[in-house]
């Protein structure tokens, strides 16, 4: 559903994501297993014990990062569908922040505290998700998304408020995200802001966490559908997850995956769900290493706008990841090449491993945050580094030519420091 909380434009042709644009390539995978809907829960809060521990991969226990917290009750508030009128203006379009499959986003205003609705520009935004009658989608989609994030708790997953079930309308309150989606920095021209090198790392490594925190809770979660769209950034460009209608529940009992109806992007979606429905915990590696050479390439992940060769970024720039010279070629334009050229080929190194065909050689979404924040220990960027190379040069003009290359090395020895070794 991608619900992009800012001011942005509807697609009309979006099939199951909220999100102000959708690349003409970039298509849904059908559902495969026509069993129809799931029963409806009945629209009281979440029970589940508290839990502090966790599965690693090899079953044994971890611990759940402290940021991060399983409830033992929900606090949602339970809206009525006349207090969501009110707060949204009765649904009003100039309020429409996205829509997709689910139905419409809108933005509305409510009391900080009790959450009742008020005046625009009074007390706190939220986003609400209205689903489209008699969608079955939207049904099932809605029940995910008070099941999971009625129940976790962390910083970089989108907040849930509430929800509603009145007169056959299924809805959902979320904090509202100021800036939007990942997918609008990246992709759309004009309006969102460009995103610094230090900026797409910050943004990684929270999705990161993110991710770590769902497939380290007591009974691990997979995500199922990590995009762009779906990442969305608060005021100081904090991540959040959202759009937990097709997450599930991870293997159990000592099983190394989960069979399902396959549903998700294309694009996005890892080759051993694409096809069997096998879905794995590391299936989740897959999407994120799409999402990581999204950011940075400037790319979409399929676009057929592109010259033939071109439309499937992974196939196409793959290659280009390990060597200096073809990646800079590749970077996004957008950077200005103000990016420290070894941390991007770590970068590059992480994605390629994060995009392994077999699930099992793909890092742990722990390893992953452990990497990133190697790469962003690294610092400078190659328009400074240029610069100062070429001063250092003629500095060193009366020097032998021993003594100039060990100033060189000298100078990348930081880099050297923090090299991934996985």
């Amino acid at each position: 559903m991608g619900n992009c909380f800012g001011t942005q434009q509807v697609d009309h042709h979006s099939q199951s994501t909220i999100k102000s644009s959708t690349p003409k390539s970039t298509k849904k995978l059908k559902d495969s297993n026509q069993n129809g809907s799931l029963p409806v829960p009945a629209p009281t809060t979440n029970k589940e014990s508290c839990a502090t521990e966790g599965r690693n991969k090899e079953g044994g226990k971890v611990a759940v990062p402290e940021s991060g917290k399983i409830l033992m009750s929900t606090t949602l508030k339970i809206f009525t569908l006349a207090e969501l009128k009110a707060a949204t203006r009765n649904f009003k379009p100039a309020t429409v922040l996205g829509e997709g499959g689910f139905g419409r986003v809108f933005k509305g205003w409510v009391d900080e505290k009790t959450y009742a609705p008020s005046k625009v520009g009074v007390g706190m935004a939220v986003a609400v998700k209205k689903s489209n009658p008699d969608s079955s989608q939207g049904l099932r989609e809605w029940q995910a998304e008070v099941k999971f994030l009625g129940k976790f708790s962390h910083p970089n997953l989108v907040k849930l408020l509430g929800y509603c079930w009145e007169e056959n309308q299924f809805l959902l309150v979320y904090e509202y995200m100021q800036k939007g989606s990942l997918e609008n920095h990246l992709f759309r021209s004009g309006g969102a802001e460009p995103l610094t090198w230090g900026m797409r790392l910050k943004i990684a490594m929270g999705v990161a966490q993110g991710l770590t925190f769902l497939h380290t809770s007591e009974k691990s979660v997979i995500y199922r559908d990590f995009k762009a769209s779906n990442i969305l950034l608060d005021g100081d460009y904090n991540a959040k997850l959202s759009d937990f209608g097709l997450a599930k529940l991870g293997p159990i009992d000592g099983n190394s995956h989960v069979t399902t109806r396959v549903m998700g992007t294309y694009g996005y979606a890892a080759p051993e769900y694409v096809a069997t429905g096998h879905l794995y915990v590391k299936s989740d590696v897959y999407g994120f290493g799409v999402v990581l050479l999204e950011m940075l390439t400037g790319q979409r992940a399929l676009d057929t706008n592109r010259p033939n060769g071109e439309h499937n970024l992974v196939e196409w720039a793959k290659h280009s990841l390990t060597e200096k010279r073809k990646l800079k070629k590749i970077m996004d334009p957008k950077l200005e090449e103000k990016y420290p050229i070894k941390a991007a080929l770590q970068a590059g190194e992480l994605i390629l491993k994060c995009l392994e065909s077999n699930p099992r050689s793909r890092p742990s979404m722990e390893e992953v945050l452990e990497t990133l924040q190697k790469i962003n220990a690294i610092k400078g960027n190659s328009k400074e580094s240029s610069k100062g190379s070429k001063s250092k040069s003629k500095a060193n003009d009366n020097r032998s030519p021993m003594h100039s290359k060990y100033g060189r090395n000298t100078n990348n020895q930081q880099f050297s420091m923090t090299r991934s070794h996985r």
